[in-house]
């Protein structure tokens, strides 16, 4: 009989707790994630001209003329509007979304008035919760794979730390409608498989993995960087079998490598077929000339100001120091993590748009969301075998709780635009209003976000809009 730990538990309650966070709002990026649901089910098309004409005011600029038109720039070469965001989210959505409308729909044959247009709050909130469930998907599932190695109590801490001490609770309920807490379930779920099968994977549950590497990829494309875990653990295999190359079991492994493949290519299909229907090429993702391989922003990546991993969230630079400690635990495991996020690092340090614009921290590695969870958990661990178990217990809570506290506050900054939303922020400041602005406004704010969260999300657009132009330089529009 299936039987819920104490953690279990506590994880449970916690986020039904928290779902009254959760933000049924598209803005931003998520315009573009949201609008291949949105034209899919209503008009069954790829036909995103009303979702571009329908977004945030901060979306629509300089892509949308004053009379509601989309700028001829805004066309591809096939008549498509220029949406080069992934699908992924949308596939995701899909069940909420469709319950949605069918709700609407029924509603309405028995004479409600509810649009059935993709816009309405029943689809939104629809989409706000899949989201949400599926950032908590992620973090259950790494919680699961964390307490496989290290002790229960220190998988459930670390999950707790990264859960609300990361960028993630931001694209978990702030910003539901942008890719990343899809992109934390997708390579969660993909790790936990592949360390669920490794050793003894069957050609059925290569296919499997391959079908999760495909969603994964459909997310978000620099997920593909995970691909080296298994990538490096065939490429090990394939060594120490050098001496017999034509044996059994390495042509076992080359044939589930092959089957890997092909089945993660049939899973990616939605994202090439859209790609060859909006721009007239398979391959074209959209994302062309952002890409400088030669000098990558490492340094900046870690700790600047604008939106640096560490320096926003610094939670994530214990769990980073985690991985050296992982190898008590699983060697391979240790050195996997370590090299992907290590590469993951290097991939968004090549971008040029590194710092994410409008991001809360470096949003892009909230896809590690698991390899977090594992290297903060090992940590703790090896200081309870240095400290002491109780006395570990103690200090970790502490620093947990501390971490979490900053957080929360650099997200209500953030928010609420008390530091900039986008380009770097002053250290100072941000501490000063931590400790004297923070505690004073928060209660009121949260209250506000809760009862007229329609209201409080148009008054932090405005505020945007206002940073968007007075960043630019004279005389541009």
């Amino acid at each position: 009989m299936f039987k819920l730990t104490k953690y279990e538990c506590i994880l449970a309650v916690v986020f039904l707790l928290t779902l009254p966070l959760s933000n049924p709002w598209v803005r931003g990026d998520g315009v573009g994630y949201y609008a291949f649901a949105r034209a899919l089910l209503i008009e069954h098309n790829l036909n995103f001209v009303k979702d571009w004409q329908e977004a945030n005011p901060s979306f629509r600029m300089g892509r949308v003329d004053a009379e509601g038109y989309l700028l001829p720039q805004q066309y591809t070469r096939t008549g498509h509007v220029d949406n080069h965001f992934s699908i992924g989210p949308a596939i995701l959505w899909s069940p909420f979304l469709i319950v949605a409308h069918l709700g609407v729909l029924s509603y309405d044959a028995l004479g409600g008035l509810v649009p059935a247009d993709g816009y309405s709050r029943a689809y939104t909130y629809a989409m706000a919760f899949g989201t949400a469930l599926y950032g908590f998907l992620s973090l259950w599932i790494s919680f699961l794979l964390a307490r496989k190695y290290l002790p229960e109590r220190w998988a459930f801490l670390a999950t707790i730390g990264i859960w609300f001490a990361s960028s993630l609770p931001v694209y978990m309920y702030f910003n539901p409608s942008w890719s990343h807490a899809h992109s934390a379930f997708m390579v969660a779920l993909f790790v936990w498989y592949w360390d669920r099968t490794r050793g003894t994977r069957t050609w059925a549950q290569w296919a499997g993995l391959g079908a999760v590497a495909g969603l994964m990829l459909d997310q978000y494309y620099i997920n593909g960087v995970v691909l080296l875990i298994p990538l490096i653990e065939s490429l090990e295999h394939y060594w120490r079998a050098r001496r017999a190359p034509f044996s059994r079991p390495v042509g076992e492994l080359f044939i589930g490598n092959i089957l890997f493949s092909a089945v993660m290519i049939i899973f990616f299909l939605p994202t090439l077929v859209t790609k060859k229907i909006i721009y007239g090429n398979y391959l074209q993702t959209g994302y062309e000339h952002l890409w400088d391989w030669k000098s990558p922003y490492l340094l900046k990546v870690m700790f600047s100001s604008e939106h640096g991993l560490f320096s926003w969230t610094p939670v994530l630079l214990f769990a980073v120091v985690g991985f050296f400690f992982l190898r008590r635990a699983d060697k391979a495991l240790a050195r996997y993590s370590a090299i992907t996020f290590t590469a993951f690092l290097y991939v968004v340090g090549s971008y040029v748009d590194w710092h994410g614009l409008s991001s809360f921290g470096s949003r892009f590695f909230v896809s590690l969301t698991v390899l977090f969870v594992l290297g903060l958990a090992a940590l703790v661990d090896k200081a309870a075998r240095v400290w002491g178990e109780r006395r570990t217990e103690w200090m970790a809570v502490a620093v947990t709780t501390a971490l979490i506290a900053w957080n929360f506050g650099l997200i209500f900054q953030w928010g609420t635009h008390l530091i900039p939303a986008r380009g770097p922020i002053s250290y100072r400041a941000a501490a000063y209003n931590q400790v004297m602005v923070v505690p004073e406004r928060a209660a009121a704010t949260l209250k506000s976000y809760l009862t007229r969260r329609r209201q409080m999300m148009g008054d932090i657009e405005k505020e945007d809009m206002q940073q968007i132009k007075s960043a630019r330089p004279e005389g541009t529009e």
